[in-house]
């Protein structure tokens, strides 16, 4: 790789661009921090944590180091969040600003990473800027609990600017530091587990490593160069390979994987053709994006027959030109690749696509089209000003369209009513504007949104306990039991649904089965520190003080700041003194 020599002018141009690209990021951007925290994972991620509401500390730590919690292993990202607590307590305004930071630095480092490589400024300007502006990533950003994609995709951009360096001086001290940042991607999303392809496809372009450098030069010598580069990535593919079999444990053990009986390997490899075929128009024309897209339970075959033909003629033209603007194989396959974990090969969670899968791969469609315009337009009079006047165009409709999506997102009813406004089918959603309702008080429309989803899905359980907690707040315990109990008969498993029936058996003085629905709780989730605190009160009133001061010590072990632990042990406590006193 040849070195690119920063002249004084180049600097400055350089340092002028970076300093407009964060200007505009952050005018766009800044609004997100009104925004509220979102049911749909924010309280998993944050909220309702109590390893990350509590802060930083060493046992927090080790707990990120060790959770699968959320059907993940991103420990950094835990850690992340901790950090967060720590500056702005539970305000959503500095946590989503810390994705807003890290969005920025992301955008920078792309820049920086497509200039030092090829020396080009304003089309490593535009790919940049779209990256940052593309309204098919307002997601990454808006949505706190996706902060392992902005995290991430710093690590990733880090780590290939080092690896540019590394490939100009060749030192082992930039190969170390190329690979330790590769790792602390894994260890924020494993999303990363690709990245030591791209390392090679960069190898072709734009660092070259592959082409004949003289014309005498044998083919064996060629492919011993080449052999020498996929040599050097064996320790990050080792590092991706550990990754992946953690992160399909912990999504397995979490539930997240469909089996194929849930979702046939025949509509996965439909789905996985369209979506690829999807992704691209929306990378071009971005429009109807939502937080979630349903999985249909069928395609039609002229949608599977035409994504095929789409992304055959695509390669073909890719191969046909690749010699001659070699931009254009490195740029489709970074897409085609970095799509592959989250395709849909191997089915996790409920949606065909998702926004946020974006965020990395379209930095490959990007480079084709910048690379590419400046290409076709070579020749042409005033060539300079027609790139800059569509390409400042394009930047201007994406942060206007991005300035109008990040509105969406602005709290759970706005965001789940546009999601429903532009998908059919959304029994998920529904669900979720139902408990959204639910906590603003609109308890007669959360019924209606909850109902909708279980009539889209009769065997969606969390909509029937959903509906049994607004139930019991309403004091129809028989109908809120009921509820519960529909929803343990389509997943027996499901904590939640065992802790709201134990509380509703409770409520009702039923406290022999409460007790076993709060254990039953405990079985599946033996942190979740309200049912220990429920399961407490519940011996207590049975009589049983030991076993309830045990319940409340294991709360205070699993949470030492537990307020109601304390009150509870505290009473407890005194009525075994009071009750051993009686007995002497």
């Amino acid at each position: 790789m040849n070195r690119i020599d920063l002249k004084k002018g180049n600097k400055y141009h350089l340092g002028l661009v970076c300093i407009c690209l964060v200007i505009v990021i952050l005018a766009v951007y800044i609004q997100v921090c009104s925004h509220e925290f979102l049911n749909f994972d924010d309280y998993d991620y944050v909220t309702n944590n109590t390893h990350v509401t509590s802060g930083i500390s060493g046992q927090n730590i080790i707990w990120a180091f060790t959770s699968v919690e959320a059907s993940n292993w991103h420990p950094i990202t835990w850690i992340s969040h901790m950090i967060d607590v720590q500056l702005y307590g539970m305000n959503p305004s500095g946590h989503h600003f810390t994705n807003v930071v890290f969005h920025t630095i992301s955008s920078v480092l792309l820049l920086l990473l497509l200039y030092r490589c090829t020396g080009l400024l304003w089309q490593s300007s535009f790919v940049a800027a779209l990256f940052a502006l593309h309204p098919m990533h307002v997601e990454s950003v808006a949505w706190v609990a996706e902060r392992k994609d902005v995290l991430s995709a710093l690590f990733w951009f880090l780590t290939l600017l080092l690896y540019a360096e590394y490939m100009a001086k060749r030192k082992p001290l930039q190969y170390i530091l190329t690979l330790s940042s590769f790792v602390l991607g894994l260890l924020s999303k494993p999303m990363l587990v690709t990245l030591p392809i791209v390392m090679l496809l960069m190898d072709f372009w734009p660092f070259g490593c592959y082409q004949y450098k003289e014309q005498d030069q044998e083919s064996h010598q060629l492919f011993g160069r080449a052999t020498a580069l996929v040599l050097e990535k064996i320790p990050f593919f080792v590092c991706s390979f550990f990754s992946a079999a953690v992160t399909i444990y912990a999504q397995n053990k979490g539930g997240a994987i469909k089996t194929l009986d849930a979702v046939p390997i025949g509509l996965r490899i439909e789905n996985t053709l369209i979506s690829y075929v999807k992704y691209i128009a929306r990378a071009f024309w971005p429009q109807d994006m939502a937080v979630l897209y349903p999985m249909p339970l069928t395609y039609q075959l002229w949608q599977v027959i035409g994504s095929i033909l789409v992304l055959f003629f695509v390669t073909v033209a890719v191969i046909r030109f690749g010699r001659r603007c070699p931009y254009l194989p490195m740029g489709w396959s970074w897409f085609l690749v970095t799509l592959v974990p989250v395709i849909g090969i191997i089915t996790v969670g409920s949606q065909s696509m998702a926004d946020r899968y974006s965020y990395i791969p379209f930095i490959g469609l990007f480079i084709m089209a910048a690379w590419g315009g400046a290409d076709l337009m070579k020749g042409l009079h005033q060539r300079k000003s027609i790139l800059a006047l569509f390409g400042g165009g394009v930047i201007i409709a994406s942060a206007a369209l991005t300035w109008q999506q990040l509105d969406y997102w602005r709290d759970n009813i706005s965001l789940y009513n546009h999601t429903l406004e532009v998908t059919t089918g959304n029994f998920l959603i529904y669900d979720n504007l139902g408990s959204a309702l639910d906590r603003k008080g609109y308890l007669d429309a959360a019924i209606q949104a909850h109902r909708e989803a279980i009539r889209i899905n009769p065997n969606y359980a969390a909509a029937y306990t959903n509906l049994g907690v607004i139930f019991e707040r309403q004091g129809s315990l028989d109908a809120a039991i009921q509820a519960h109990r529909e929803a343990l008969r389509i997943n027996p498993n499901f904590a939640e649904a065992h802790y709201n029936l134990g509380a509703c058996l409770e409520r009702k003085g039923s406290l022999e089965a409460a007790i076993q629905e709060y254990r039953e709780n405990l079985r599946i989730t033996p942190d979740a520190t309200k049912a220990h605190v429920n399961l407490g009160v519940a011996l207590a009133k049975n009589g049983n003080l030991d076993a309830a001061i045990r319940e409340f010590q294991e709360t205070l072990r699993i949470d030492i700041h537990n307020s109601k632990a304390h009150d509870n042990l505290g009473v407890a406590l005194d009525q075994k003194r009071m009750q051993s006193e009686k007995e002497r």
